[in-house]
């Protein structure tokens, strides 16, 4: 049996009255690619956020390579992260704003940093401020940088989102060779075929609950 790298025991996260997240559970392998599949709504960011950290859940327990969250440590560490819309400096350069995100944790150097561009397709030399930067750019300057730390976990939410066809077909390209060097990669996606092509396994949630699990072949509605 392989190895858990993470433990989603028995959560239930709620806001005021509204239960966002009840009593989820889910174990995820090291080395695979996992769908979460649901509408808007229906869970899957708050999951998102309660394995990272971001939330602390009411009930239940997340544990992240050994680590419980909120106990162990407050924040799961060695995670690649992409949830909602991005955040960068737009008045500086892609790799201006890698460097000032690498310098918080200052575990790589600049080669790191530019090589993660090099391979989302950004040219780290570029002087092209952020702000002038398509959706697209960004969304892959949001890759490089969940990247570039070299993590165990990523955790991305919607990652194709203002990508065109050849970028998706790249994004999906490092993502699998990401899998094949040991990443665990959770993935939230509304797109069918990012679904098929790139996940393991793949998980519905509807109202905070999961509803319906399967493998890569499964038909994603």
């Amino acid at each position: 049996m392989m190895e858990s790298i993470i433990k989603v025991d028995n959560v239930t996260k709620k806001f005021g009255e509204e239960t966002v997240l009840d009593h989820v559970s889910f174990q995820f392998e090291r080395g695979k690619i996992y769908g979460i599949i649901g509408r808007n709504g229906s869970g899957k960011t708050v999951l998102f956020k309660t394995i990272i950290g971001f939330l602390k859940p009411d009930s239940g327990r997340v544990v992240v390579e050994g680590k419980e969250i909120g106990w162990d440590q407050d924040f799961a560490g060695n995670i690649g992260i992409i949830i909602e819309t991005p955040g960068f400096l737009s008045a500086f350069n892609g790799y201006k704003n890698l460097e000032y995100l690498a310098g918080i944790k200052k575990i790589i150097g600049k080669e790191e940093i530019r090589e993660s561009m090099r391979r989302v397709g950004l040219e780290p030399d570029s002087r092209k401020k952020v702000g002038k930067y398509s959706l697209g750019m960004r969304q892959r300057l949001a890759i490089a940088q969940a990247i570039m730390e070299d993590p165990h976990i990523l955790i991305l939410d919607e990652p194709m989102n203002g990508l065109d066809k050849q970028s998706v077909a790249k994004v999906r390209e490092i993502l699998l060779e990401l899998k094949a060097e040991g990443k665990t990669i959770l993935l939230a996606s509304h797109n069918k075929e990012d679904i098929e092509i790139l996940c393991d396994e793949v998980y519905e949630m509807e109202r905070g609950r999961i509803v319906g699990s399967c493998l890569s072949s499964c038909i994603v509605t």
